[in-house]
């Protein structure tokens, strides 16, 4: 079958890859749609740390080709959409409702794929590995979603939609009336400004360096737009919006400046939620003084998301037209052009690119 690997070195799109059948309490997936993520991206250039060779991809949605024992919340044939979460479900994180914290769960990644002929075993990438035909999850990471939303759109809840929605409604806890600021317009940014409109913000201020996001941003929520290279200084711009400071500031795109610029944006009790990805060993800088104004600096992963829960819950407000999913969808590529996909999302040319099957 037809999947993307790193080697280590360069990625690349394979036709020669197997998938073991699913064992007890794992479910086998037939992928259509994989959403490009810049997570894949920070793989292949370093800023996320993975064994190789692995199988790429973590933002999917398929159908169920077949069930382990022990599986019975979905059944062959059933349309579902993919978490990365292979949480144990057991361990005190769990019990507590923090499947994103299980420690059974991260930085364990298993081979449960082979290269014909060469008998070469892969690792699978975030528990998931969609950027291949077919994949084996835990049942976990399994839920079932109405066949009326497209496989294109619903491929991004798995991971764009449970982490940007999910920082505002589950992390920051946006409420009504309350100001935003979004730095970065992808497609992580695009998830946080319809979470904070389905939240009731009064104020979306959307940021970014690509001055046609504007648009886009505006369709998703925003109130107000930052076109960061024709300002001298973004937060300044912000505060000519909104003088005291937002309530809520979400970095979505990485560099540790931009951590600097989030806190300075906020009012006294505000908070800057981080989701970018910057590298590993990379260190940020701000004012301590500011946080004795009972400023918070907020880690989120995943969207502190239960995905059993949120997932369902997200496919709901799609189905009402509160979540926009399709538009999310920039452009379309068959897996075999991985490399026109990637190249699209590393130069912000797309909201999301969605490799199908």
């Amino acid at each position: 079958m037809k999947g993307v690997i790193f080697d280590g070195k360069s990625p690349q799109v394979v036709d020669d890859l197997t998938v073991r059948e699913a064992g007890p309490g794992e479910v086998l997936v037939r992928i259509a749609a994989a959403g490009l993520c810049h997570s894949d991206l920070s793989v292949i250039d370093g800023t996320i740390p993975f064994p190789v060779p692995v199988v790429l991809g973590h933002e999917g949605a398929g159908t169920v080709e077949a069930v382990g024992a022990g599986v019975g919340h979905v059944k062959p044939g059933d349309h579902v959409a993919l978490s990365t979460l292979a949480n144990c479900g057991t361990c005190r994180e769990c019990a507590l409702g923090r499947p994103t914290m299980c420690r059974k769960a991260i930085g364990m990644p298993t081979k449960p794929f082979t290269r014909d002929g060469s008998g070469q075993e892969l690792f699978n990438f975030a528990s998931t590995s969609v950027f291949a035909e077919r994949t084996v999850v835990k049942a976990v990471q399994v839920v079932p979603i109405d066949p009326a939303i497209p496989f294109t759109s619903a491929a991004l809840i798995g991971c764009g939609v449970l982490t940007g929605v999910g920082a505002v409604l589950n992390r920051a806890r946006v409420e009504t009336g309350d100001t935003v600021a979004v730095i970065g317009c992808g497609g992580i940014g695009l998830n946080v400004i319809q979470g904070a409109r389905i939240a009731g913000a009064s104020r979306i201020v959307a940021i970014d360096a690509v001055a046609d996001k504007e648009a886009i941003a505006r369709t998703f929520g925003a109130t107000d737009f930052v076109d960061a290279r024709a300002v001298d200084d973004t937060v300044a711009a912000v505060k000519e919006l909104i003088p005291n400071g937002v309530d809520h500031a979400f970095e979505c795109v990485g560099p540790t400046r931009l951590t600097r610029q989030a806190i300075d944006m906020l009012d006294r009790h505000g908070q800057a939620v981080l989701l970018g990805m910057p590298a590993a060993d990379a260190e940020a800088s701000f004012r301590p003084a500011e946080l004795f104004l009972d400023k918070s600096i907020l880690g989120c992963r995943y969207g502190s998301s239960r995905p059993q829960r949120d997932i369902a819950r997200y496919a709901q407000l799609y189905a009402s037209g509160r979540l926009l999913l399709d538009e999310l969808v920039t452009r379309t590529y068959p897996v075999t052009e991985f490399e026109a996909a990637a190249e699209a999302t590393h130069t912000g040319g797309v909201a999301r690119a969605v490799l199908t099957f």
